[in-house]
């Protein structure tokens, strides 16, 4: 079964819609290890209200933290401390999908970040959408990704922006599986559509 980590260039990029349509693409189980902020309506209850199918389970933060900041800062203002022992991959049989916090070198403590949750037989999808800064961003991404062994596939959101895309790909020559258009709205079709756009890409991975 496959275990897809997705990442992105920086925060608010699209990586829960992502991991929706790629959750709902595979009728995958959804795993956000840590959340900060907005436990109200989190990432997890976002995923929840988007899938359709019956299958996709749901698992439980490793942590929660309230304040939407860096997770080690929020870890602090909560008074705990995340310890990377203690984010255990849930047990299942089904695909996995895994949301990181933010982007790839993220803190979540004074010595490890977000890339240290990705396991040596992950799959690893980052998300770019385009703005200024953008490609060195993603470009900076995928060199860390490659450095610690991975080989990234890349997916944009937001609407296209060829010079930035192009780039992007000739200069790393990784395979890009689509674009996540900007919607007027999104919604439980939307993501179906999308789902059925990107299945067989992501079956291949």
């Amino acid at each position: 079964m496959k275990r897809i980590f997705v990442t992105g260039i920086s925060t608010e990029v699209g990586k829960t819609l992502a991991s929706a349509i790629i959750v709902e693409a595979l009728e995958a189980d959804y795993w956000k290890p840590v959340q900060a902020g907005d436990l109200d309506y989190s990432d997890n209850h976002k995923v929840h209200s988007l899938i359709s199918n019956q299958k996709t389970v749901i698992h439980n933060n490793s942590y929660a933290l309230r304040t939407p900041m860096s997770p080690h800062a929020a870890a602090e203002i909560d008074g705990i401390r995340i310890e990377r022992e203690r984010i255990v991959e849930p047990e299942t049989g089904n695909h996995l999908v895994i949301e990181g916090a933010g982007g790839l070198l993220v803190p979540l403590n004074d010595a490890e970040t977000i890339s240290d949750l990705i396991k040596p037989h992950y799959k690893v999808l980052v998300v770019s959408r385009h703005y200024l800064g953008s490609i060195n961003h993603s470009l900076l991404t995928i060199e860390a990704l490659r450095n610690r062994g991975f080989e990234p596939v890349i997916l944009f959101s937001g609407n296209e922006h060829p010079t930035t895309e192009q780039i992007i790909l000739s200069k790393t020559g990784v395979r890009c599986i689509g674009r996540i258009s900007e919607e007027d709205q999104i919604d439980r079709e939307t993501v179906r559509r999308y789902a059925s756009q990107f299945r067989d890409s992501l079956l291949a991975l």
